[in-house]
């Protein structure tokens, strides 16, 4: 047995969180592949991933399919490419032309909860919180868009968080509950309230969130190049499960 299939079921269960946590409007399935459509915005709502690493003898004639739906819909076609990939997806795209576009780090902790007397929680991503992530993260129109518009597309419990400094939207983020694990996204802090302890209390408040839905481990994701928030994470308890990367072709 390899090493990604003997980890399989504890990626399998984020990587199901993960679809949950964020979704797309238009959802099938090739085999052990899901096929996700939303405005071409964040990644996961975008893109195909295999949520199986066994051997696949159709992987060919699937990859086929994949391409001819991404481009029956007029969007470009994204794989995502985790430990859950069957043996020779990565060269098989290669071969077809495809390139490495991004891709993240997951990493879990169990995070002590805290109360935050300066917390705004609120049932969406509303104006002041996009415009603190909008200061930490590029919002195009299309990821915006998708923000907004998934909204009601959730089926699991979830929270938008501002936390303020004197009257001041200073940090903010989002999480989403499903069982035992709660994922946290969108965490940013504006640039001049950086260094000053808000990043570990935003974790500590949405941890506490998630414990109150009764969930015990948090996880999320970060880019591999963003040092500080790496540091930020593993102060706090959270280690590397595993990574992803997108390809796309042309």
């Amino acid at each position: 047995m390899t090493a990604a299939m003997k980890a399989a079921p504890e990626i399998a269960l984020i990587e199901r969180a993960a679809l949950n946590a964020v979704p797309a409007p238009r959802v099938a399935w090739d085999g052990p592949f899901v096929l996700r459509v939303f405005l071409g915005g964040t990644g996961r709502a975008n893109a195909a991933c295999s949520l199986d690493p066994a051997d696949d003898p159709e992987l060919t004639a699937r990859v086929d399919r994949i391409e001819a739906h991404y481009a029956r819909l007029g969007m470009t076609c994204r794989f995502r490419s985790t430990p859950l990939d069957p043996p020779g997806l990565l060269p098989l795209l290669e071969a077809r032309g495809y390139r490495e576009a991004d891709g993240a780090l997951v990493m879990a902790g169990a995070v002590p909860p805290v109360e935050e007397a300066g917390a705004a929680w609120s049932e969406g991503p509303g104006a002041e919180w996009l415009s603190v992530l909008a200061t930490a993260e590029h919002q195009g129109p299309a990821r915006r868009a998708e923000k907004e518009q998934a909204v009601p597309l959730m089926a699991r419990p979830a929270t938008w968080l501002v936390l303020r400094e004197n009257g001041a939207a200073a940090a903010c983020g989002h999480a989403v509950a499903d069982g035992d694990l709660c994922g946290l996204f969108d965490l940013a802090v504006r640039p001049e309230f950086r260094r000053h302890g808000l990043g570990q209390r935003l974790l500590g408040a949405l941890a506490g969130w998630g414990a109150s839905q009764g969930a015990s481990l948090c996880w999320l994701q970060v880019s591999p190049e963003n040092a500080p928030a790496r540091r930020l994470y593993e102060r706090a308890g959270f280690v590397e499960l595993y990574r992803y990367r997108y390809f796309l072709k042309g």
